[in-house]
């Protein structure tokens, strides 16, 4: 679906989560990602489309949407497998 993300060199990951308030699958999508960002010492943030225009704009259709390392990991459902994976490549 998406290309695969390298680990970088030295450092943690970072998966960043995509969404706005009021989102059930944004909701879903961030538990999925504390438990495996828990599991695997990953970081993760969250960026809001309704504060970030080009954010909106790329991604309103799709959110939530996951990057892992800035690069698109997935959108809409967090697969906990699928990303456990990509984070320990």
């Amino acid at each position: 679906m998406f290309g695969r993300t390298k680990k970088k060199a030295g450092g943690s990951r970072t998966v960043t989560l995509i969404g706005k308030p009021g989102c059930h699958l944004c909701d879903d999508a961030r538990e999925v990602i504390r438990e495996v960002c828990a599991e695997t010492g990953a970081v993760w943030e969250e960026k809001d489309i309704l504060q970030d225009a080009e954010l909106h704009r790329a991604y309103w259709e799709q959110i939530p949407v996951v990057l892992v390392d800035g690069e698109q990991h997935t959108f809409w459902k967090v697969d906990a497998g699928r990303l456990r994976r990509a984070l320990e490549a």
